[in-house]
């Protein structure tokens, strides 16, 4: 009693931005997070046409670990990050920080611009277990760094209003 599981699903966002699960599958969920886990060196243009065609799908209402990164390990992949953002902004998609420290993507340097465009990001562990589930506090440092509000952050919001954020996406 005094919380409330929704059930999630992180879709891959494939090579031609389609995702890989099929449409009824999706609208079993009450949150659909779309993520690039393959086909890093795509060259730009195709990269961002990949991701706006994800960005664009009904279902999805968070775009995962933006730019592809591993801290010290994998530079993000070639796209063009206005144009992301400008879709996730026109589609009301909801931009990840992804709290793990090896991530920390989406950059809090880019945290101002996707506000200003009207974007809202929320704050994930990327927890494979849940030890990583303390990962929150990391991207918690990287918001606060980012300059960004609880009202900047869907999940740091009141769960009515949360509630109500995901059932206008699926209404949409």
């Amino acid at each position: 009693r005094g919380f409330r599981l929704l059930k999630g699903i992180e879709a891959d966002i494939l090579a031609d931005g389609s995702l890989d699960y099929d449409d009824e599958t999706l609208a079993r969920f009450d949150y659909v997070v779309a993520s690039v886990h393959s086909g890093f060196t795509m060259d730009a243009k195709s990269m961002t046409a990949r991701i706006v065609k994800a960005v664009s799908h009904p279902r999805l209402t968070v775009l995962g670990h933006v730019s592809g990164r591993l801290l010290l390990q994998r530079e993000p992949y070639a796209f063009d990050l206005e144009a992301v953002l400008q879709a996730a902004a026109r589609h009301g998609v909801v931009v990840e920080i992804n709290a793990n420290p090896h991530r920390l993507d989406l950059d809090w340097r880019h945290h101002r611009r996707a506000r200003e465009l009207g974007v809202l990001l929320a704050i994930n562990p990327d927890a494979h277990s849940t030890e990583g589930l303390r990962d929150v506090r990391y991207g918690v440092g990287a918001a606060r760094k980012g300059w960004c509000t609880k009202a900047d952050i869907l999940n740091a919001r009141p769960l009515p209003d949360v509630l109500a954020f995901l059932a206008r996406r699926k209404a949409a």
